[in-house]
């Protein structure tokens, strides 16, 4: 299967000055495959290491000399290594977290040689080593699951794919395609985007061959908790797992994973998880303006889990018939839209920066939520989510007249249309401004569809 992210690396690969690269991402989304197939397409002899599975392999770069380090592997190895044509790829580095400081002497010494670490709990060696980290001489890449596109392009819909990506709001999209478009996005929700589960979809077309291993993926991030720092009650991280799934598309509120448990070590654990890219924190925004982060409230947030396939295996949407699950896809309750428009947010975002969510929600009086706030050139821009083709958009009315905004994005289940709405708020204000709306399965294409309004 092809990963977007491969022509991301390719350029970095071409780069006259390059620095080692660090993959960072969640289990199971994918980076080890990633480098080899990199390895291959650039036909690289690739010298991998994984350091969880031996970590003993770490004595062979107590030297700070690279070229002593390559006769080191080579003897380890018993294989001659060019630098001009070998990957070194050293996977699980947190396992052996001296290593990051060591990587500051390829790009010094060795900048030939193509180096890439990559980790599955990596999040947690970088903060409790980041002194030691090699600042300005390492380059970060982030992973994502697939996103809905690449989903497309795995499923044999190469062609659909090319006519979405080519999609403006000028042209006409035909309700066939628009219904099978919808079809494949129903299809996602459940197989969701990580590597296995979607590699079963692909060869079976059976969802049910998908539901197993996509409840191991779930058993191995619990399972993973001990790796975390840290003993933890698996009923509660049982609990937490649930409870982000049926609190997605609300403020998340601790009480409610377990009433009977310490708000701080449900916290803690919230938060280890998310350092573990296993959940995706929500952040709050003011909205009045750049930087999004900027009057930000902390107590206000929500929360994703990584892939919108594990949400519906917690919720059960799987075990389902097609029928009862595609009633609970296109209506607007249960957050499943607002996962899967999350993740294609931070899917469109480039892998060399890290991907950050953001939401508003009035802090106090009167009720009032947008789902997704985004950052489009030096601009702040609205996007409301609805599963279906109908839904009150009265927040954002009010949003767009107290922020005096004239740019809003709708997505639902409707062909994309652009609208002028002229309307009252609630509280009689008059509100001016343009409507995009654009389809759920479009959602990657946000950015490049605004570009036709400026």
């Amino acid at each position: 299967m092809i990963r977007f992210a491969s022509a991301q690396l390719d350029g970095w690969m071409a780069a006259e000055k390059r620095k080692p690269l660090v993959i960072r991402g969640a289990r199971q989304v994918g980076k080890t495959w990633l480098v080899r197939d990199m390895a291959i397409r650039h036909n690289l002899k690739l010298i991998e290491l994984n350091f969880e599975r031996n970590p003993a392999l770490a004595d062979l770069f107590t030297s700070n000399r690279p070229k002593e380090i390559l006769k080191n592997l080579e003897s380890e190895f018993e294989t001659s290594i060019d630098p001009d044509s070998s990957l070194l790829f050293l996977d699980e580095i947190q396992a052996a977290p001296a290593m990051f400081a060591r990587l500051r002497w390829f790009k010094e010494d060795l900048e030939n040689l193509a180096v890439i670490a990559a980790g599955s709990l990596l999040e947690f060696a970088l903060n409790k080593y980041q002194y030691s980290m090699p600042v300005g001489r390492i380059s970060y890449f982030f992973l994502e699951p697939f996103s809905f596109f690449e989903f497309l392009l795995a499923t044999e819909n190469e062609f659909l794919l090319k006519k979405l990506k080519a999609f403006s709001h000028n042209d006409v999209m035909p309700e066939s395609i628009h219904e099978k478009c919808l079809g494949l996005y129903h299809d996602y929700c459940l197989v969701g985007g990580m590597p296995e589960p979607l590699q079963k979809w692909v060869d079976t077309g059976n969802l049910k061959n998908c539901i197993k291993i996509q409840q191991d993926l779930l058993a191995t991030f619990r399972d993973d908790f001990h790796k975390y720092g840290g003993q933890f009650d698996p009923g509660l991280l049982f609990k937490l797992f649930i409870s982000v799934s049926r609190q997605m598309g609300n403020k998340f509120v601790y009480k409610r994973v377990d009433p009977l448990a310490k708000t701080l070590l449900i916290k803690k654990s919230l938060s280890m998880l998310s350092q573990a890219r296993v959940f995706t924190k929500i952040n709050h925004t003011s909205g009045n303006g750049l930087p999004m982060g900027a009057e930000s409230n902390e107590k206000f947030f929500k929360m994703l889990l990584i892939d919108i396939g594990l949400v519906s295996v917690q919720l059960g949407l799987s075990s389902m018939s097609n029928t009862q699950a595609g009633k609970i896809i296109f209506t607007n309750k249960g957050g499943i839209a607002e996962q899967f428009i999350g993740q294609q947010i931070r899917s469109s975002q480039s892998p060399l920066t890290d991907p950050i969510l953001f939401y508003w929600q009035r802090t106090g009086g009167r009720q009032g939520e947008i789902d997704y706030i985004i950052q489009h050139g030096n601009r702040v821009i609205p996007v409301e989510v609805k599963s279906g083709t109908a839904g009150s958009l009265k927040s954002l009315h009010q949003f767009m007249a107290d922020k005096n905004l004239d740019l809003a994005v709708r997505l639902n289940s409707n062909l994309p249309s652009v609208e002028k709405i002229n309307v009252k708020t609630t509280t009689g204000k008059p509100v001016s401004y343009t409507l995009v709306s654009i389809p759920l399965y479009l959602a990657q294409k946000i950015n490049d569809l605004l570009d036709l309004f400026y």
